[in-house]
């Protein structure tokens, strides 16, 4: 059985987790929205046709912020055809994903659904077919409290208090030939300068996100980044990351190494940013938004089957498996080994569309294998994200080679006294035995030992089966004159917690 050491010290800090790391992401896309958090006559639907059950688990989740309406959608979309009376709306094509926005749900609607689940809207403005001017119009509609035309607008279709959206990004993945009206970086740049300019001077106290490239391989990845932090770095207070990953060659080995890269990714961007600050001699650090990320391949065929031009089709549905949980819990380490930087992230996206959450039209919701790992760092990833020092066996694969078979990371939550343990064991065939050295939390005994694991990589939950895949608590766990001694099974995701122990307690103590 293979062995790895691990010391988790309080001095090691990264930085302070900001809760918007464990954000999502709603667009107009496929059963997203329509059959997804919004189904009028579903039993379950409220009066405004959201449906409470869909509500629960995003509430599970603790989502604090939820980025809208889009995505590709987004540098397409006219914000004004989603408010007013619905009856008098238009019915547009969707160029973005070939189908029919009916625009039933609009600003406000999903403003008051945000609300109701206890999340912050991360809204996005068209800069592809539109620009500056109507993006001045949208955030004085939101944000500003009335007496003008667009506040008073807002007024008047029933909204009397302003939505005050904190955090609003500058379009999205503008640098992707894909993307309606795309620009080149430094179109892009000047745009993005403009548009910052006139949202803030109608509402100084929002925050903004600047794209940064759609992904690392696009071949202007680095160079996009700079150009348009020349423009933008004084205006914007983020940059944009987007990846996503897949095991189309099933080389599931290969497949759960993939976050090698997205470190590595994470690292070349805030280079660039600090490139850009030395260059303009700044004391703003800029920070980072991670604003997609998730898995995402096994729609891939079927999309390519779907009729254009429908209402809300099936599309990019994503059955998980759970290697796919694995690399998501590998993912969410990786965004907290630099909390430091990204302040906000969103798992992309929220229900249905490459989602943690499923529904079936006019039947039940359910959790997939990634909603676990997602669910386990929002509930118990508060804190301060700590540096894990590690040493572990290492495996070479097609795509990488020096593999560590432990991945982990550490948050600390000083007020409670908690400390959670996040660990992935990448081994396919067996077991890690890990021996953590935590001398500096003197004190504490173990809480809980949580496992998602399974014989099969590929098992999935599913509407006929929605608890095929789900965490069991772990035995054996034991902690010991400052080590803790734990078992990872093979291709695991697990969630140590440790609490103090309370005055006149036995130090130590076993699961």
């Amino acid at each position: 059985m293979s062995k790895a050491e691990l010391i988790v010290d309080k001095e090691y800090v990264i930085g302070t987790v900001d809760p918007r790391l464990y954000g999502s992401f709603i667009e107009h896309v496929g059963r997203a929205v329509y059959g997804g958090i919004y189904e009028p006559g579903h039993p379950a639907a409220n009066e405004q046709g959201f449906r409470k059950d869909v509500m629960a688990l995003v509430q599970e989740l603790g989502v604090p912020i939820i980025r809208y309406p889009g995505g590709n959608f987004v540098s397409g979309y006219e914000w004004e055809d989603g408010v007013g009376p619905v009856a008098a709306r238009k019915r547009r094509l969707d160029l973005a994903w070939g189908a029919l926005e009916t625009n039933e749900v609009g600003t406000n609607e999903f403003a008051a659904w945000a609300r109701a689940v206890g999340a912050e809207v991360m809204m996005a403005v068209n800069l592809g077919t539109r620009g500056p001017a109507d993006a001045r119009n949208l955030i004085e509609y939101c944000n500003h409290p009335g007496g003008t035309y667009w506040s008073d607008l807002r007024r008047s279709h029933g909204y009397e208090a302003p939505h005050k959206f904190k955090t609003w990004c500058l379009g999205n993945e503008m640098d992707g030939p894909w993307q309606i009206g795309h620009k080149t970086a430094d179109e892009y740049g000047r745009t993005a300068v403009e548009t910052a300019k006139l949202m803030k001077w109608v509402d100084p106290s929002i925050e903004l996100v600047a794209c940064g490239s759609s992904m690392r391989d696009m071949p202007t990845f680095g160079e996009w980044e700079a150009t348009v932090l020349d423009h933008s770095y004084d205006h914007v207070d983020y940059l944009s990351l987007h990846t996503y990953y897949g095991n189309r060659k099933d080389d599931t080995a290969s497949f759960v190494a993939k976050t090698l890269e997205m470190d590595d990714y994470i690292h070349s961007v805030i280079a660039v940013c600090d490139y850009m600050k030395a260059k303009k001699r700044s004391k703003k650090q800029m920070m980072l938004s991670f604003d997609e990320w998730n898995v995402w391949y096994h729609s891939a065929a079927a999309d390519q089957q779907l009729e254009r031009w429908t209402i809300a089709p099936p599309q990019i549905e994503d059955i998980y498996t759970l290697e796919d949980a694995i690399v998501v819990g590998c993912m969410i380490i990786s965004l907290l080994k630099r909390a430091d930087r990204i302040r906000m992230a969103c798992i992309a996206q929220l229900v249905n569309v490459i989602a943690p959450i499923m529904t079936a039209n006019n039947g039940i919701a359910w959790r997939q294998t990634i909603f676990y790992p997602y669910l386990h760092v929002s509930m118990y990833g508060r804190g301060v994200s700590l540096k894990p020092i590690i040493r572990s066996p290492k495996y070479d694969c097609q795509q990488f080679t020096d593999v560590p078979c432990l991945e982990s990371a550490a948050v600390y939550d000083d007020e409670s006294e908690q400390l959670t343990i996040f660990a992935v064991n990448r081994d396919l065939a067996e077991a890690l035995e890990v021996e953590a050295d935590l001398r500096q939390f003197a004190g504490y005994r173990i809480a809980e030992h949580l496992v998602l694991e399974n014989p099969d990589p590929k098992a999935r939950n599913t509407a006929s089966d929605p608890f095929n895949v789900t965490p069991h608590a772990a035995s054996g766990s034991e902690l010991r004159d400052g080590r803790l001694h734990i078992s990872l099974p093979k291709l695991s995701w697990n969630v140590i917690r440790l609490t103090k122990i309370e005055p006149h307690s036995k130090a130590g103590g076993s699961l």
